[in-house]
């Protein structure tokens, strides 16, 4: 059986624990997964050895990793010919997600979640299997003086913890373990089937 790949793209590291976590989920369910970092991919890499395609990127000022639009950019034949799911990682799905946040504040974050995925699925041409947005992180402890100042005031704005003295974690990890309990499917039919497809 062959492989999944998971492909992120992080500043502060938190979607690589996002990446890692699907990851162990496949491994968990007897599916071998590699995990890359997109800024490191290997010379030899060719999506032709994996089974499905996870590729993970972060947001920051509304853009996903460059890195991972190359990347896409790069490898569209191939992530077209197999199984995939494309994570976008945001604080702005932590406002979606937040129950306590008032109806207006999360519909106008799920709009903006989604103006952000059509972007890059635009940018790249790429039309993966499945597209889930995925809650992020406010990781103060890894920005420097003038980004914790700009984050603190954005959380502020969106209802998000402005205690600087610790990072705080949105993820919605069961979700992200469901996420891939349901893709494997998917990936026994690449499996058992003589011709790749979508």
């Amino acid at each position: 059986m062959k492989p999944v790949v998971v492909v992120y793209g992080t500043r502060e590291g938190h979607t690589r624990r996002i990446a890692e976590r699907v990851a162990d989920d496949f491994s968990a369910r007897g599916v071998k997964a590699d995990l890359i970092d997109a800024r490191k991919l290997p010379e030899n890499f060719s999506l032709e050895n994996y089974s499905a395609a996870i590729v993970a990127a972060s947001v920051h000022r509304q853009q996903h990793e460059g890195e991972i639009v190359d990347f896409v950019k790069r490898r569209l034949d191939e992530l077209q010919r197999i199984p995939s799911i494309f994570l976008s990682v945001s604080l702005t799905q932590a406002s979606v997600e937040d129950p306590a946040a008032p109806m207006a504040r999360r519909a106008q974050a799920s709009a903006d979640v989604q103006r952000m995925i059509d972007r890059f699925l635009a940018e790249t041409g790429w039309l993966p299997s499945k597209v889930k947005p995925v809650a992020g992180a406010l990781m103060y402890s890894k920005y420097n003086f003038i980004l914790r100042f700009i984050m603190k005031r954005i959380a502020a704005s969106a209802g998000g913890s402005t205690d600087t003295s610790r990072d705080h974690i949105y993820t919605n990890w069961a979700s992200l373990d469901q996420m891939a309990e349901e893709f494997l499917p998917a990936i026994a039919t690449v499996q058992s089937s003589p011709v790749q497809a979508r």
